[in-house]
């Protein structure tokens, strides 16, 4: 999928992985980490798991290609902001939380230093051939050391095809080896309305944390 088609899903409402009341697996497993913790959350579009790290002290930063979705995160919300246009991506800042979203190419995206990852539809919305780039340029942004939390999903792709995509467990093991799966739980009621249409009947979603 390319940035084009992102945007088009965006623009035309086709966004059946968004999920309006946040994800469980966070609320049930996000660690017990300091206020101040940095945390990255690559594609994030509107997800209300941005609010939920925020309001816990948690200084967060979302990266988002579609300016729909980061408009519409702050309007639903009603959370103030002041916009910073940049020549690569611009800089949408809460005024009274401590978050910030960037909307542009996620792979332009310079920052560093990172406490932690949360991850819950990035590396399932990308194909294949873009993952592994995905991840290195993540890496590239957090601190050594950091805490990892990524949400996944296996399903048969023989059935039908992501977006959102199912991310074999082996693969998540190749990328770092010291992830370790804290939650595993049916999913299709969850999932996009095309897995239901396409006969898909089994979906898994696992929570992977660092060890």
């Amino acid at each position: 999928m390319d940035a084009e088609d992102w945007r088009g899903r965006w623009t035309e409402g086709r966004t059946g992985w968004h999920e309006p009341e946040g994800n469980a697996g966070l609320q049930a497993a996000w660690p017990p980490l300091t206020d101040n913790t940095h945390v990255l959350v690559p594609l994030c579009g509107k997800s209300p798991d941005l609010l939920w790290l925020a309001k816990r002290g948690h200084e967060v930063t979302g990266i988002e290609l579609s300016k729909i979705a980061v408009r519409d995160f702050f309007v639903e919300n009603a959370i103030k902001y002041k916009l910073v246009k940049g020549d690569c991506l611009d800089c949408y800042s809460a005024v009274d939380l401590p978050l910030t979203l960037y909307c542009g190419d996620y792979f332009e995206y310079s920052g560093s230093g990172f406490d932690a990852l949360y991850d819950r539809g990035a590396l399932v919305a990308l194909p294949p051939d873009l993952r592994e780039r995905y991840i290195e340029h993540t890496k590239n942004l957090l601190r050594p050391g950091a805490s990892r939390m990524i949400v996944t999903l296996e399903y048969d792709q023989a059935v039908v095809s992501g977006p959102p995509f199912s991310v074999p467990a082996e693969e998540i093991s190749g990328y770092w080896d010291d992830l370790v799966c804290v939650s595993k739980k049916d999913d299709i009621d969850n999932c996009p309305p095309k897995f239901r249409a396409a006969g898909l009947t089994d979906v898994k979603e696992l929570v992977w944390f660092s060890a």
